[in-house]
């Protein structure tokens, strides 16, 4: 038999090319390596939870990664990186996949470019139908300042604390805390119940040894805070609830509904209650409407029960025009409605106008709240010009359950601008507003805002005017209190609303409150000396807020770090002394001081 002749000097018919010489059991190697990259992709699946659908960009990502899985468990196999000789072999292989990962990502190219705003400005302007130029005093009605929000989520988070304390009664106050996390569409969503608007809080268990040992018995319960009254409530279940975005595995939520529905993309779940207080996950089901990316929208939404983890699907039509779901107020995200008005407000007239003359251009201002009409939640966000200057030219309201939006026409500051004039009256104490929430005061559209202190407590009300925020600024005590320095204000400046706030709703504040015209009461103090048996703590606004509870005494006294530098070295044991404003289930300490052993 003739040798076999290589020729090794570059010089012949094969110079340039490679040698390919396959490892032993070379089928083999390709099978298991396919198993592996398989085997890969579903852990990444069942983590990643992508959707299996062209129009979702995870899902390129997710085939990508499961392509390069197989060229890297191929290699491994073959053990390129001790025998160099495999090198050539892996490289031939490899040609297919590089090639399909090429494709993706011409797809996903030729996806965003056929879908982007420079060549579907006026599609996306059309993605949210905008009812222009309301009529203000006509949809406005005077407010109810009993049911107004006078919390915000920050402050709601605060007030959900005090709700904790009713899982002592349960001995589980160590198992469990209000849930904080960033998977869920808003961690306070806010919802209207019982015809009140009120935020919902739920738990989390404490850490992953509590839930191993408490995932049997699921999460007790939720909790209601009343941002009118600023009252909560811990609610107790009769069954509890299993399904969450604090469980793992097949009780996290966002994997059941995955499992339930692979193809669809869906937004961040939404915790809400029915109208007889039982727990459901609300899930909008997205849909890309412009392109292959582009003009993300609510197709329909799948109800999750929160105890038994069933799934049901509802079209968007059955959600606006079905009674037994008006229960639902949280279907359109707050993120998702400022998407689209904004892609209306910017591109309305074309794309080089968004970007050249910048002609009737709009955005939408920094920050949003909730309005209650109809017994839907609406959400709120002023509207300005593309130059970001400090005033709105309007204030758009969409209905979060029907996207139903409504723009009315009103001159004046932005709600920052109401927000520091408020503050400014008083800044010496320090105080943060929060974000305004408009009201009609006697026709003129005025921004309605609680102040805090440092422990997210409110302390005091302002009222601004949206057309003269700059005059017209008042604070009180009370509501009824700053109401009626804010009918003197109007008066100052020519405006006379006296008689049509006659009839304005007040709330009564447990003794507190003043009538309009008489003076506002002093704040309650109190002393209070005793051994700390209890200390908190929560980081609010970059401030570390310590909550204390003292023997005798059932209310937690809340103190900031940057007040009082002590609050940092206490310990439960402590004695101390303080004084203590306020009333209720957290109040706040003053003067506080660590007294010696006895």
């Amino acid at each position: 038999m003739d040798p076999i002749k290589v020729d090794f000097s570059g010089k012949g018919a094969d110079r340039g090319r490679e040698i390919v010489i396959p490892p032993e059991k070379a089928a083999l190697k390709i099978v298991l390596s396919v198993v592996c990259s398989l085997l890969t992709g579903g852990v990444i699946y069942y983590f990643a939870l992508p959707a299996l659908n062209f129009k979702a960009i995870e899902f390129y990502y997710f085939i990508g990664a499961v392509i390069a899985a197989f060229v890297a468990f191929l290699a491994l196999f073959t053990a390129v990186f001790k025998h160099t000789e495999y090198v050539p072999y892996v490289k031939k292989k490899a040609i297919v996949p590089v090639i399909l990962i090429l494709v993706l990502a011409l797809v996903v190219g030729v996806g965003y470019v056929v879908g982007s705003q420079f060549f579907r400005a006026k599609s996306y302007s059309e993605i949210i139908s905008v009812k222009e130029d309301q009529d203000f005093d006509a949809d406005f009605d005077e407010p109810d300042f009993k049911t107004i929000p006078k919390l915000d989520e920050s402050a709601s988070a605060t007030v959900a604390l005090k709700a904790m304390g009713a899982l002592a009664d349960l001995d589980l106050e160590s198992q469990f805390k209000v849930y904080s996390g960033l998977k869920a569409a808003s961690a306070y969503p806010q919802i209207n119940y019982e015809q009140r608007p009120v935020r919902l809080a739920t738990l989390q268990y404490a850490n992953i040894i509590k839930w191993i040992t408490n995932m049997s018995d699921g999460l007790p319960g939720y909790i209601i805070i009343d941002t009118a009254n600023e009252d909560q409530q811990f609610v107790k279940l009769e069954k509890p609830i299993r399904y969450s975005l604090s469980d793992h595995f097949g009780r996290y939520v966002t994997r059941v509904v995955r499992f339930a529905y692979p193809t669809y993309m869906f937004d961040k779940p939404s915790f809400e209650i029915d109208d007889s207080g039982n727990p459901y996950w609300i899930v909008a089901h997205i849909d890309k409407t412009i392109g292959l990316f582009g003009g993300r929208d609510v197709k329909g939404i799948v109800i999750v029960d929160a105890v038994t983890g069933e799934c049901t699907y509802h079209t968007m039509q059955e959600v606006r025009e079905s009674a037994e779901l008006r229960w639902i107020d949280r279907v359109y995200s707050d993120e998702l409605i400022v998407e689209q008005y904004n892609y209306h407000g910017r591109y309305g007239k074309g794309f080089w106008n968004s970007v050249l003359g910048q002609e009737s251009c709009v955005k939408t201002t920094e920050g949003s709240n909730y309005v209650a009409l109809d017994d839907d939640v609406w959400l709120y966000t002023g509207v300005t010009s593309l130059t970001s200057d400090e005033s709105i030219v309007g204030f758009v309201l969409v209905n979060q359950r029907t996207k139903e939006t409504r723009f009315y026409r009103v001159s004046g500051g932005k709600e920052s601008a109401g927000q520091d004039a408020a503050m400014g009256l008083v800044q010496e104490k320090g105080y943060t507003a929060t974000f305004p929430l408009l009201v009609n005061i006697g026709g003129e559209p005025t921004y309605f805002m609680s102040l805090k202190d440092n422990a997210q407590t409110v302390q005091l009300y302002a009222l601004v005017n949206v057309r003269q925020y700059n005059k017209v600024k008042v604070t009180g005590n009370t509501i009824s209190g700053c109401l009626d320095s804010y009918v003197e204000s109007l008066k100052s400046v020519g405006v006379d609303v006296g008689k049509d706030v006659e009839n304005i709703a007040l709330p009564n504040e447990d003794g507190i409150e003043t009538a309009p015209g008489t003076a506002p009461a002093e704040e309650p103090t109190a002393d209070v000396v005793g051994a700390v048996t209890e200390i908190r703590s929560a980081v609010i606004d970059g401030n570390t807020v310590y909550y204390l509870r003292v023997t005798g005494s059932a209310a937690y006294y809340a103190v900031s770090a940057a007040d009082c530098e002590q609050a940092v070295i206490l310990n439960v044991g402590d004695n101390i002394r303080a004084g203590a404003k306020g009333t209720g289930n957290i109040r706040r300490l003053t003067d506080l001081q660590i007294l010696a052993a006895e």
